[in-house]
């Protein structure tokens, strides 16, 4: 099984990283995709997982493989792999590569790896492709909202005003032949947040691979990667998760064989004030979260880089242009739930789900 992608892995760095002992376990989990009753879903399994938890990017990362010949080193390595990713992509960490070209902004282009360099080209694609509705340039925005953080509050106009001026994405200069990202405005800041769970996913799929591992379900909260079937060959049975319900709450089941689930919600992170919610999802044309109706977009397809992208994408574009801008993107099924729990759905997402929640209905 081949599995052509963005990411590029060093197998090297993996086998000599030194690495942190333990993992994070005492968040909770982001609600996502996957129902929580595994096994009821799943029917019984010929094998049983080799799993381990991690918290990074914010997020509870779940990894169960199913295969005998998995290893406590299989698990070190993919916790290697994402400290990697981290410390490549994050907004927030000083030795980043993307902290130090937000804080060259305006002043000097920052030679990257080729990973990152690739991964900010995917996202300017995006971005190109849908006029600015995904923008890699926000880091001021989610910055200023701070949204899932302790302390978040809905800023003041003018600080908003503020970092809109600082999130043109069409100022992310990229050299190809020095793999070089220059931010041409003094102060902008690139923010991955909405494609870098997906890369993750990505890049663990790719580790198994390499590995000649075949089934395993990979969970980075909200983003699923069903990679390969179950043992014995059987489909995965992933629920899609129900927006007014605590996590493991499905509105009903798709069955899928080495597909990524990636759900974008408004569930997942926000904050309350004066009576209104307020999620994390921002406009970047407003400056605000989006407020469309949209209580989340669920995507199904091969690659989770993009269904990340894809997922936040359609958020922003709304049901009917969303669904425009998926139905002509390939091998790619969408579904959309409204705040009125109505399904809007491409019609292949229609023929996958097996509906078991009659209070949601289909609106297309």
């Amino acid at each position: 099984m081949k599995h052509s992608r963005l990411i590029t892995i060093g197998l090297t760095f993996l086998l000599s990283a030194s690495l942190l002992a333990g993992c994070g376990t005492n968040a909770a989990p982001s609600s996502g995709s996957v129902s929580s009753n595994e096994k009821a879903a799943n029917g019984h399994e010929t094998v049983k997982p080799m799993a381990e938890t991690f918290f990074i990017f914010d997020t509870v990362v779940n990894v169960k493989i199913y295969d005998d010949r998995a290893t406590r080193d299989n698990f070190n390595e993919i916790e290697a792999l994402l400290k990697d990713i981290d410390s490549k992509i994050s907004r927030t960490l000083e030795s980043s590569e993307i902290y130090q070209v937000n804080s060259q902004s305006g002043k000097s282009p920052v030679k990257v790896s080729p990973e990152t360099f690739e991964l900010v080209s995917k996202a300017l694609d995006y971005a190109k492709r849908t006029d600015g509705k995904f923008n890699p340039a926000i880091g001021n925005l989610v910055t200023l909202w701070n949204i899932g953080h302790e302390g978040a509050k809905v800023p003041d106009g003018d600080l908003i005003t503020a970092a809109k001026a600082l999130s043109d994405y069409r100022l992310i200069e990229l050299n190809e032949d020095s793999q070089e990202i220059y931010l041409q405005k003094e102060g902008m800041a690139i923010d991955l947040g909405s494609i870098g769970k997906g890369y993750a996913a990505d890049a663990i799929y790719a580790y198994l691979e390499a590995q000649d591992f075949s089934s395993a379900i990979i969970d980075l909260g909200g983003n699923i990667y069903a990679m390969g079937s179950k043992p014995g060959g059987k489909m995965w049975n992933i629920g899609i998760q129900d927006p007014d319900k605590d996590r493991g709450n499905p509105i009903g089941t798709i069955q899928v064989e080495d597909k990524t689930i990636v759900t974008s919600g408004i569930y997942e992170r926000f904050f309350i004030e004066d009576g209104k919610l307020y999620q994390h999802i921002l406009d970047p044309e407003t400056g605000y979260p989006v407020d469309n109706g949209i209580s989340s977009v669920t995507i199904v397809t091969k690659h989770s880089t993009d269904a990340d992208a894809l997922s936040t994408t359609l958020f922003v574009l709304g049901i009917e242009d969303g669904l425009k801008f998926i139905e002509n993107t390939p091998d790619t099924e969408a579904l959309f739930i409204s705040k009125e729990k109505k399904l809007y759905a491409t019609s292949g997402f229609k023929d996958l789900l097996n509906k078991t929640n009659d209070s949601y209905t289909f609106a297309n």
